[in-house]
């Protein structure tokens, strides 16, 4: 369904010099800066699967979704969608895919939502019947039917969100991009919004590649993930093979009024952990330890630690991918 070959993408930044010397020679004799932000990536998709497509602020993710859209040109290499090249025949290729930008929204906003679907029909060119149809599963799906009257500028976020993927799936697409679809979403709305793209996941067979900082939508809608960092490729397998082989990371936050923590804890003697299974910050009271948890069972964890020292609102979560990535660094990345 997706095959990205070699994918590369460099942008031209314009250096000047300070003061108005340099604004007078960057007219005539500019600096031009070469930026990769994307270099050599390779992957393939099969139809129907779920991609999870992952990396941490600046890593490249939106640079190579533009390219497999169409909004972005590539330098080298080059990308197919249901055999179609992005940038040729662009009217009949965004017939094939839908695509939703957590920050960014492709509704009308004073327009209610359902006439915005309107227009989008006419757009899209989907037939009567087939519009009537589509309407009736997605209302189902992601439940539109509470606020599908209202203006758009009056939708909550996560309502907001839910209409955004329903005008992404409105023309039927082989292929969905979602590009950080939970982002600043309450835990129900995320839970609602999950639920609906792997409803929709199964009942149509469409193939997602799903962008997200939140691990547990990566965990809990796809089996593989693809990981960059730097524009390269770090990671491309299934989610369990990354924690077997670089372990799980989960960080434990807690206060306390301990005056030296790290010293009274002394985790890597007490539990045999290697430098690159724990890390420790600590700013005022607030105490933050990542560690990897196939090394110490985060019962242990947080047994200890209640146990050693003075504590109050200790918390467990999973460890950001910046973490994970630091980690992948550490013991050696294999393209």
């Amino acid at each position: 369904m997706i095959e990205v070959e070699n994918l590369r993408k460099e942008f031209k930044k314009t250096i000047k010099d300070p003061g108005l010397r340099g604004s007078v020679k960057s007219l005539f004799r500019p600096k031009v800066e070469k930026i990769v932000a994307v270099n050599d990536i390779s992957f393939s998709v099969p139809e129907g699967e779920i991609l999870g497509f992952i990396g941490p602020n600046g890593a490249g993710k939106s640079t190579v979704i533009k390219m497999l859209t169409g909004i972005l040109t590539p330098t080298a290499g080059k990308c197919t969608i249901n055999g179609k090249n992005p940038r040729e025949n662009r009217k009949n290729y965004v017939k094939e895919i839908g695509v939703v930008f957590g920050q960014r929204t492709q509704l009308w906003w004073d327009l209610p939502l359902r006439e915005t679907y309107g227009v989008l029909k006419e757009i899209y060119e989907v037939p009567d019947d087939r519009f009537k149809k589509r309407m009736a599963f997605l209302n189902e799906v992601l439940d539109l039917d509470s606020f599908i009257t209202n203006p758009v500028r009056t939708l909550s976020l996560g309502q907001r969100m839910r209409a955004d993927i329903a005008a992404s799936l409105l023309h039927s697409p082989k292929v969905l991009f979602l590009d950080e679809p939970t982002i600043g979403l309450d835990v129900v709305v995320k839970d609602n919004i999950r639920n609906a793209i792997e409803e929709i996941n199964r009942q149509e067979h469409t193939t997602v590649i799903l962008t997200t900082h939140d691990l547990s939508d990566i965990e809990l809608l796809s089996k593989r993930i693809v990981m960059i960092d730097k524009g390269q490729k770090v990671f491309d397998g299934a989610i369990a093979d990354l924690k077997t082989k670089y372990g799980q990371i989960r960080e434990l936050d807690f206060e306390t009024d301990c005056p030296d923590p790290e010293r009274e804890l002394d985790y890597i003697n007490r539990f045999s952990l290697g430098e690159d299974d724990i890390s420790f910050e600590r700013e005022g009271m607030s105490v933050k330890v990542r560690f990897n948890s196939s090394a110490v069972p985060v019962s242990e964890m947080v047994g200890y630690t209640l146990g050693k020292i003075n504590i109050s609102d200790i918390s467990v979560k999973d460890a950001d991918i910046e973490e994970i990535i630091r980690r992948l660094y550490s013991q050696g990345v294999e393209q």
